[in-house]
């Protein structure tokens, strides 16, 4: 039994076009990694529309006679719908176990006499899943959704490269917690646990049940603001339905924008300590 290590420095200098190159060929990689999983998205595509009817049902119900709610009317309500089905699945929260896996099984070792950086080659590959999400899982419902429903449509031009822009800093912000929980694996051997509380607490606080604004205001403030959970979900599709000011929408980007760094600087934080410990068997 031997102690595996691995140090890679950040890109610098003359390094920085090359590591963007490797960067990308992952990324890559990663997308044509799912894009061979066709029925798998189609089966994931008809649940999700099944489940936004009923969601869109539900919550159209909820604006009662008066047809507002926390600041939302049906139409933002069917667009928050329709969008976060499709949103789901580019985040993606649940099913990653593949660190996890890994680690258990002690093939973690090889990921770390590569070149490249774990946090860097794994938020590489989950950004190449993103983008075949993104035209596989996400357009449909957005093109559903108006067929049966009056939807709402972004009134100011710069809200759609605003939403672009957050929707990617919520797969980063969302990889950065599921690859927080996969490491637990390190110490844990069994993640079955961190991976329940995830899925539950997740689901709950990010907005995927309900949008957090029908939380009263001081604790959906709290949430917004001091937890990563809303900038997963509940930040981008506020900011596609022009909820708040787009000064407020600015604002609640650029907290994802410190969460995604955060979150990312933490893993490769969680990464060195474990390896310090990490042994694996014949190493």
């Amino acid at each position: 039994m031997g102690s595996v290590t691995a140090t890679v420095a950040p890109p610098t200098g003359a390094h920085v076009t090359p590591w963007f190159r490797t960067f990308g060929a992952i990324a890559a990689a990663g997308f044509r990694r799912h894009a061979t999983y066709r029925q798998a998205a189609v089966a994931g595509l008809c649940t999700n529309t099944v489940f936004g009817f009923l969601r869109c049902y539900i919550f159209l119900a909820a604006t009662g006679a008066a047809g507002t709610v926390a600041g939302y009317d049906r139409a933002q309500l069917a667009t928050f719908v329709w969008a976060g089905q499709g949103l789901l699945a580019v985040i993606a929260i649940w099913g990653w176990t593949d660190l996890a896996d890994r680690i258990r099984t002690g093939e973690v070792a090889a990921d770390l006499l590569r070149p490249v950086h774990p946090v860097t080659s794994y938020l590489a590959t989950d950004l190449g899943r993103a983008g075949f999400a993104s035209l596989a899982r996400l357009v449909p419902p957005l093109v559903v959704g108006p067929f049966f429903f009056a939807v709402y449509v972004p009134r100011h031009w710069a809200t759609v490269p605003l939403f672009l822009l957050s929707a990617l800093l919520a797969v980063v912000v969302c990889f950065g917690c599921r690859y927080l929980v996969n490491a637990t694996a390190y110490w844990l051997q069994d993640v079955r646990g961190p991976m329940i509380l995830w899925t539950l607490g997740s689901g709950v606080l990010a907005g995927l049940y309900f949008p957090l604004g029908f939380l009263p205001g001081p604790l959906e403030t709290v949430l917004r603001y001091a937890t990563p959970f809303p900038s997963i979900l509940q930040v981008p599709l506020d900011v596609l339905v022009e909820r708040e000011p787009m000064a407020t929408g600015l604002t609640l980007v650029a907290v994802q924008a410190g969460w995604a760094v955060l979150l990312l600087a933490l893993c490769r934080l969680v990464q060195r300590r474990a390896e310090r410990r990490l042994v694996v068997q014949g190493g």
